[in-house]
């Protein structure tokens, strides 16, 4: 059990340094870390907590697939398929051929050439902070994607009729991400829509610490909706609840 000030073990949800390591284990690069469990709030956490560039090294490969796949499995490759395809056709019920998209941690673009084919004359633009990620997308969306943070987006006020960020936000501390969702707020024209790690219930809550380890705000659907109203995003907003 630890119990120290030590910012490399304090509990990432809570705040609480009383936690116990469960085992060791190290990344891609040999760097060193622990599981811990906390003691006060009974959630999993990685110590010390990987910084956003660490993790943006840690996106390549191994994370993202090579070339146009991410995963060896042809029938998880078909499924992703189904719910990325899914995704952007629900999308293209709200967009027209004139309308330009934003897709926060586009990753290898696989959303933004679904969207450009199922709506002809479509602008889409995409940004990751995985180099990895944007030097491996897809060819024919390859001039619309960049490298970039979503807490200082690379584009001017109002630039475009959707921005779309799924399961991108939470991956940053709860100031940052206030600050990525303004930067949202800031280059659309109105209409957005974000996905967020959360929950409803203490079992809910129970499961999500025990499944997340990289999300570093994870929060009550009730103190989202407050977080929202509180950093001006009007957005709109799902929940991602294991």
């Amino acid at each position: 059990m630890t119990n120290n000030n030590s910012n490399q073990s304090i509990c990432g949800f809570c705040k609480s340094t009383n936690s116990k390591i469960l085992y060791k284990t190290f990344d891609i690069f040999e760097n060193n870390y622990t599981i811990n469990k906390c003691n006060d709030c009974n959630a999993y956490f990685l110590a010390p907590r990987p910084s956003s560039e660490r993790l943006a090294q840690a996106y390549d490969s191994s994370y993202y697939g090579e070339k146009e796949e991410k995963f060896s499995s042809a029938l998880v490759e078909k499924i992703l398929d189904y719910f990325r395809s899914e995704r952007s056709w629900k999308l293209s019920q709200y967009l027209n051929n004139g309308a330009k998209v934003l897709d926060v941690g586009c990753g290898k673009g696989f959303m933004l050439h679904d969207m450009a084919l199922l709506i002809p004359g479509i602008t889409v633009k995409g940004i990751d902070i995985s180099k990895y990620a944007i030097a491996n997308t897809m060819d024919d969306m390859k001039p619309h994607v960049q490298v970039a943070n979503v807490k200082k987006l690379p584009f001017p006020d109002k630039s475009f009729d959707v921005v779309i960020a799924i399961n991108t936000i939470h991956n940053l501390e709860k100031k940052e991400c206030g600050q990525a969702l303004k930067e949202i707020e800031r280059v659309s024209r109105g209409k957005s829509f974000i996905t967020v790690d959360a929950y409803r219930n203490d079992e809910e809550k129970e499961l999500m610490f025990a499944w997340n380890l990289t999300a570093k705000t994870i929060m009550h659907v009730d103190e989202w909706i407050a977080f929202f109203k509180e950093v001006g995003y009007s957005g709109d907003y799902f929940w991602f609840i294991p």
